[in-house]
């Protein structure tokens, strides 16, 4: 396997059938859970940091000459967009001293926003989806990303505000 595909297909994620991108975010969640566990929110932040160029670079060498833009298993996007999604847990978990493990709802709640925002693409999200290029590849797992963290974060404010738990 070459460097790219090693760095797109997540070491061979993307190849695991069906659903290559539900593995790939669902592959994201034990990486970020090591990232934080060895530095916190800012070695999470980092790597995704830096997911994103590689996965842009590792994108455009595998659909060098080829048709299909985006091919599935190409899955470095979804973990880029999932580890987007547990900064609202990360964050908060690192700030405060809190053990990560003990937001599971939020691990849970990352997970499927992230999931039906990739799937469902509305507003931005189908927009950067639409792009040409790795660009589109890249961006619209991030913006997914960035929603489902949005919407984790609103959801925890509902559970401890409102509801008090």
């Amino acid at each position: 396997m070459t460097p790219a595909q090693l760095i797109g297909t997540v070491c061979g994620v993307g190849f695991l059938r069906p659903a290559p991108g539900t593995w790939g975010s669902l592959a994201a969640l034990p990486l970020a859970y090591g990232l934080h566990q060895l530095g916190g929110f800012p070695l999470l932040a980092l790597a995704t940091l830096a997911s994103i160029p590689a996965g842009l670079w590792a994108t455009r060498v595998m659909t060098a000459g080829s048709d299909n833009h985006d091919p599935s298993e190409i899955v470095v996007d979804e973990v880029a967009g999932q580890w987007i999604a547990l900064w609202a847990i990360s964050y908060p978990a690192w700030a405060h001293g809190i053990a990560i493990t003990v937001l599971w709802p939020g691990w849970i709640s990352a997970f499927l926003l992230f999931r039906l925002f990739d799937i469902w693409k509305p507003g931005p999200v189908g927009w950067a989806d639409r792009q040409e290029g790795p660009f589109g590849v890249m961006m619209d797992d991030v913006i997914a990303g960035a929603m489902a963290a949005i919407g984790v974060a609103l959801l925890a404010a509902f559970s401890h505000g409102v509801l008090g738990l």
